[in-house]
């Protein structure tokens, strides 16, 4: 069967409608279900359809943004399939996730006057506490200033209504797709890649329509600050053009701290030439970008009012354990065999791992060139070696890889699993497996670590 970019487009279509109809049955509701899970799904009020629809409309999208890859016309072409596919999930409740609604009360404390960094926000009275996942409510926030004030402002425009203030961070979210869409193919054009299968790899994701679409996650924001910031200092302006490349990323530092690790990566490419330059040559993007980066993200936490109270917040961000991080999945897996608590050891692992493969990869990038593919390895290495995972997560390394590098074939297939973890209202699959998946991952990087030994035995024989 040929596959032409009309059959894409319109299958798509039709995935994105089915999407559409499981959150009109069954998305993330304003009023939570601590008992939704695999088993209530399929016995539920709705019987099978909501999970058919799910499983069709997912299958569908996943198929259509799978073959489309090597049929995509033109950059426009896919700018416009891609918003149209959006289209029918827009009206509707948030899908894959509850966490737009820990956004909504995360904002109303900081509106409120109260400190959302301090506590969770079941402590200060958030009126619609009733929609806020348990494992939020009492965390405290971890998220940058610039966000928190941005969902201050939604609350203060739509008031008491908690939907209009869903509709309002997802707004913000929309813009931060639209950033993604200018930013893809500026860097794809800098990197040498065609711009219309590098937006069409991002773009018609469907993780890009679950999870930054309907449901409004800020990564969505903090992924096109990144391409906006990397696409500045790939273009090698003046030294007030490095500085405003720095401010990007600052911001985009202030939705979430995590785009701090491509902020050496845009330094390496604002160099000219290819090839390990001197340390003199680094100094002046380093100290421009660096400079502009730090400014921002300093000036944002005063205007927020709570200082560097953000930095605290990330402590708790790793509360939800599940197979799906490799570091925690190795700890679930020894704790199962001999009892030992080791998800912490585990864990601390995977962060001093991920420690030295950044380094690594900017040295790489240093003497090899390519900073911008090395950024978004950077970010794939920030996703593997956290202590959660989330399937959203996948879109970070998805966005700057697609733009930045030719074939993703590894980041791809990491993004079609994560795009059928999660139910409509937001259940993680994940969490119903969490033993039995914990020994897949465990042996499967146990495989993988054989290949890899191996591999590099037969290199060094054949030299």
């Amino acid at each position: 069967m040929t596959v032409t970019p009309r059959l894409v487009r319109w299958g798509g279509l039709a995935g994105s409608v089915a999407t559409a109809g499981t959150a009109s049955l069954g998305g993330s509701g304003f009023a939570r279900a601590p008992s939704i899970n695999p088993v209530t799904l399929l016995s539920g009020q709705r019987g099978v359809l909501l999970p058919i629809l799910w499983v069709l409309g997912t299958a569908l999208l996943l198929a259509a943004w799978w073959t489309g890859r090597r049929t995509v016309p033109s950059t426009r072409w896919a700018l416009v399939t891609a918003a149209l596919w959006f289209l029918p999930v827009l009206p509707f409740l948030p899908l894959g996730s509850a966490d737009v609604y820990s956004y909504a009360c995360q904002g109303y404390v900081q509106y409120a006057g109260g400190d959302p960094y301090a506590a969770g926000v079941a402590r200060f009275g958030c009126p619609w506490l009733g929609s806020v996942a348990s494992s939020w409510a009492d965390s405290p926030a971890p998220y940058g200033p610039l966000f928190l004030l941005l969902a201050s402002w939604v609350v203060a425009l739509a008031g008491d209504s908690l939907a209009g203030v869903v509709a309002g961070l997802r707004i913000v979210a929309l813009a931060g797709v639209a950033l993604v869409a200018a930013g893809v193919p500026a860097v794809a054009r800098r990197c040498g890649i065609d711009p219309a299968r590098a937006v069409w790899t991002v773009l018609a994701c469907p993780l890009i329509l679950i999870h930054l679409v309907s449901g409004a996650h800020n990564d969505a924001l903090m992924v096109g600050l990144i391409l906006a910031g990397l696409a500045l200092a790939a273009a090698r302006p003046p030294l007030a053009g490095l500085v405003a490349a720095g401010a990007v990323l600052g911001l985009a530092v202030g939705v979430k701290v995590t785009a701090i690790v491509v902020v050496p990566f845009a330094v390496l490419a604002a160099l000219p030439g290819t090839g390990r330059r001197p340390v003199r040559e680094l100094l002046r993007p380093a100290g421009a970008i660096g400079g502009g980066a730090l400014l921002v993200t300093v000036a944002l936490s005063a205007v927020s009012g709570r200082g560097a109270g953000w930095v605290t917040g990330l402590a708790r961000s790793g509360d939800t354990v599940a197979w799906t991080s490799p570091s925690t999945a190795v700890g679930l897996t020894i704790d199962a065999v001999t009892g030992a608590d080791a998800v912490p050891v585990t864990r601390v692992a995977g962060v001093v791992l991920l420690a030295v493969a950044l380094v690594a990869l900017w040295w790489r990038a240093w003497g090899r060139g390519d900073p911008l593919g090395h950024a978004g390895l950077a970010l794939a290495a920030t996703v593997l070696c956290a202590p959660v995972f989330h399937p959203w997560y996948a879109t970070w390394p998805l966005a700057v890889l697609a733009a930045a590098r030719a074939e993703n074939r590894w980041t791809l297939g990491l993004c079609a699993f994560a795009a059928m973890l999660t139910t409509p209202a937001g259940y993680n699959w994940a969490l119903y497996t969490r033993v039995p998946g914990a020994f897949v991952v465990t042996a499967a990087l146990v495989a993988l670590a054989v290949v890899a030994v191996r591999g590099r035995r037969a290199r060094r024989v054949i030299a």
